[in-house]
């Protein structure tokens, strides 16, 4: 006689084999390791190439890129953490729920039966490994790219100078770490969206039109401590580990709001889930 387990109707490597499997993953991490390279390419053979750290007696952030892997590590994650990161966040949990949705395959995964909660919970921490995964990607391809483009030399920092190889590497983690934790926000606001509706499409750009308009918020000083509210707010707060020593009081509040805006926002979806006509 078959006993029912709610732990073995649907797993975490079953849901991330359907995942990976996809298009879109396989064209997320090709557009996070194709970035540094085209990158690197610019760097290495445009007009900026062998500048050094200044250009005229101005501050050269191409030559600066240029000073070695950790360097070329660290622009990767400043020109992708405001816009592309966002973008990929939002579309792994954005389309987690709603893509099934969309295929009419939800009303069958949970007459297998899983129970709503469990195919929540799978949805969500896929998505999270999905989204910590091309984050991994981009700062690797970036640093190997990096390291054969411009040699091994150390993180070069406008705030502290030259740093050892095993601070530049702890600086480098605790970016990268950061980063990973300011794309909760859009993540929880795109997998919010995702169980709201069938459209897979509208829940990612819901989310990523929702952070645009909170970056432009943040902008307007005029509306005061309103700002402290809003994610963008604390999104740039890593810079805090350029510097001689790392500053860890604005980094630790841009914590313990990222968590608890997603641990909000992962407990409404799962409300809205439950209390949800599943016609799909």
């Amino acid at each position: 006689m078959y006993d029912y387990s709610a732990r073995q109707t649907l797993s975490v490597r079953v849901e991330m084999i359907r995942q990976v499997r996809r298009r879109r993953t396989a064209v997320a991490f090709a557009i996070v390791i194709a970035l540094p390279l085209i990158v690197m390419l610019a760097v290495k053979f445009g007009p900026s190439s062998g500048d050094g750290g200044l250009a005229d007696g101005d501050f050269d952030v191409f030559g600066l890129m240029a000073s070695g892997p950790w360097n070329f590590a660290l622009s990767g994650l400043l020109f992708s953490s405001a816009f592309l990161l966002v973008i990929l966040a939002a579309m792994f949990l954005g389309d987690s729920v709603a893509s099934e949705a969309s295929w009419g395959t939800m009303r069958y995964l949970l007459a297998s039966p899983v129970p709503r909660r469990r195919f929540l919970v799978i949805k969500v921490l896929v998505g999270i490994l999905l989204s910590l995964a091309v984050l991994l990607v981009l700062v690797l391809a970036s640093f190997l790219l990096g390291l054969l483009a411009f040699g091994g030399g150390t993180l070069a920092s406008p705030l502290s100078g030259t740093l050892g190889v095993g601070e530049s590497t702890v600086r480098l983690v605790v970016i990268t770490a950061y980063i990973a934790v300011t794309l909760l926000v859009p993540a929880g606001i795109a997998f919010l969206a995702s169980v709201s509706t069938d459209v897979p499409l509208g829940a990612v750009g819901a989310a990523v039109v929702i952070v645009i308009v909170a970056n432009i918020l943040d902008a307007i000083d005029a509306l005061g401590p309103i700002r402290e509210f809003l994610p963008a707010r604390y999104a740039g707060a890593w810079a805090d580990a350029l510097g001689p020593i790392i500053v860890w009081d604005q980094m630790a509040i841009g914590l313990f709001y990222n968590v608890t805006v997603f641990a909000v926002l992962i407990g409404l979806a799962f409300l809205r889930f439950e209390r949800k006509d599943i016609l799909s």
